[in-house]
């Protein structure tokens, strides 16, 4: 029930904000970065709160976890980053969008989510050196579902490419 109310408010508001991206003029656009940038900053201390609560580790392993899942969330960011412009990208060109600029932000986005996954490939033996295996897999399950329903909020915000009639 955490996870549900926590993920559920934080994302509320992000999705509020990103999906004022599209058709804003500069200004409006300066101010939405930085209340964006506010909202990432609580939902990432709020994934932090979230794991931390459901993993129930010993100061052993929290010793051992902490730092490696602080570097993982730098590392994750830096993706989430690149899908944040990649909205923007796509909003930017909305109604200009060309078959090129279409082809060029899907082969984006499916880099981002190839890189996603190489991420957690990456962590995955670190990640198991320091707690056990099932906090290992909830850990991963959590961080998962918490991406799946980022891309879900966002994917249900984003409005669709539309293809021309044949």
């Amino acid at each position: 029930m955490k996870m549900r109310t926590f993920i559920t408010l934080a994302f509320v508001v992000l999705l509020a904000a990103c999906g004022q991206i599209f058709g804003q003029d500069a200004k409006a656009q300066a101010q939405l970065e930085t209340y964006t940038n506010l909202l990432r900053k609580d939902i990432r201390s709020g994934k932090k709160q979230l794991i931390a609560a459901n993993l129930n580790l010993t100061d052993a392993e929290a010793q051992k976890f902490w730092p490696v899942y602080d570097q993982y969330a730098r590392e994750v960011e830096v993706i989430y980053n690149d899908r944040l412009q990649i909205i923007k990208d796509y909003g930017a060109s909305l109604s200009t969008l060309t078959n090129p600029q279409a082809a060029a932000l899907t082969k984006r986005l499916l880099d981002s989510d190839n890189a996603l996954t190489s991420l957690r490939k990456k962590y995955e033996p670190a990640v198991a050196k320091a707690v056990n295996g099932k906090a290992q897999a909830l850990f991963f399950q959590l961080d998962r579902r918490i991406g799946l329903l980022i891309d879900l909020q966002l994917a249900l915000e984003i409005p669709l490419v539309e293809a021309p009639l044949q």
